[in-house]
């Protein structure tokens, strides 16, 4: 088992940045390719970012390519979303979510999901 836990939402203006962080506590973190996913009211939940095991290799939506950075720590077994220049189709609850095997952008693939952080962004 894996424990993801999202801190960091918020709400910001248009233009603003937020910083998300997942913590990982259970199983080993540098095991498991890591995502970002965001659910908008009445959407389906999107895949937002991921990154690979090492860091070494990161993957965007194009909907926030170039806005926002993937990143992870192992030593302290924490990835992080750094968005900037948010915009208000960005507000959505965030997600972060674990997969072992396979490098995929469908959320039915990850195998662990935190609880989700909220992101308002005010036009």
């Amino acid at each position: 088992q894996v424990q993801l836990v999202e801190s960091g939402g918020g709400l910001v203006q248009a233009g603003g940045s937020l910083r998300l962080s997942c913590a990982a506590s259970g199983r080993t973190f540098s095991n498991y390719i890591m995502g970002w996913f965001r659910q908008a009211p009445g959407k389906e939940r999107e895949f937002v970012a991921r990154i690979s095991r090492s860091g070494g290799s990161t993957y965007y939506a194009d909907s926030v390519k170039g806005r926002f950075t993937i990143s992870r720590d192992n030593a302290k077994n924490t990835v992080y979303l750094q968005m900037n220049s948010l915009q208000p189709e960005d507000t959505a609850v965030y997600y972060c979510a674990a997969e072992r095997s396979v490098q995929t952008s469908f959320p039915n693939e990850y195998d662990y999901w935190g609880q989700g952080t909220q992101v308002t962004v005010s036009s």
